[in-house]
């Protein structure tokens, strides 16, 4: 199964929900890893340069995550009204921490008015820069950020786990792998 029901995950949805969280961790470990790297360190450019080149392609797989989004159906969630806003309004400020995180992370490569390479494979141009402070003002909120969504994120585990164990509810296990569209079930909102 694809494509999301008002019942089920799709596997594109799955895929890209599982591609997103370790991408994001992994960039949250190389971005705390480098800030201690030394100036002599043989790492010093190299890590960066993964950690900007990873994160354009995060943010590329954030926007192709969020357009699938808008154009799939959401299962409905279980739970008791609170907890299905709790849910829906976690997700929102997920969403908006990944975007704030990405985005500051551009601000910040881009202060200087050059363009970011991807790998050497292409390069994304500096759209805004010399802002006032654009640099030091982008790295806080990029740290901050960062921080934050990790702990969004971990709430979102723990919810998640929470459902799966003490409540019994088949979330997490929908998110792990597509079920079969069942009889009757549409594709479409």
């Amino acid at each position: 199964m694809w494509r999301n029901t008002h019942r089920e995950w799709g596997i594109v949805s799955i895929a890209l929900h599982w591609i997103s969280a370790l991408a994001f961790l992994g960039l949250f470990a190389l971005g705390w890893w480098m800030t201690g790297l030394g100036y002599y360190d043989g790492w010093y450019n190299l890590a960066p340069w993964w950690h900007r080149s990873l994160g354009m392609l995060v943010l590329l797989l954030t926007l192709v995550r969020l357009a699938w989004r808008l154009f799939q159906p959401a299962p409905a969630l279980p739970g008791l009204r609170m907890e299905r806003l709790a849910a829906h309004l976690g997700h929102v400020a997920l969403y908006a921490m990944m975007l704030l995180v990405l985005t500051s992370g551009y601000l910040i490569s881009t202060a200087e008015g050059d363009g970011i390479s991807v790998f050497g494979w292409l390069t994304v141009p500096a759209v805004v820069s010399d802002l006032p402070n654009q640099a030091s003002v982008a790295g806080i909120v990029h740290w901050y950020g960062a921080l934050a969504m990790m702990l969004l994120a971990a709430g979102h585990a723990l919810a998640a786990l929470k459902h799966h164990i003490w409540d019994r509810r088949d979330t997490l296990a929908r998110m792990l792998h597509p079920r079969p569209a069942r009889r009757g079930d549409t594709r479409h909102p």
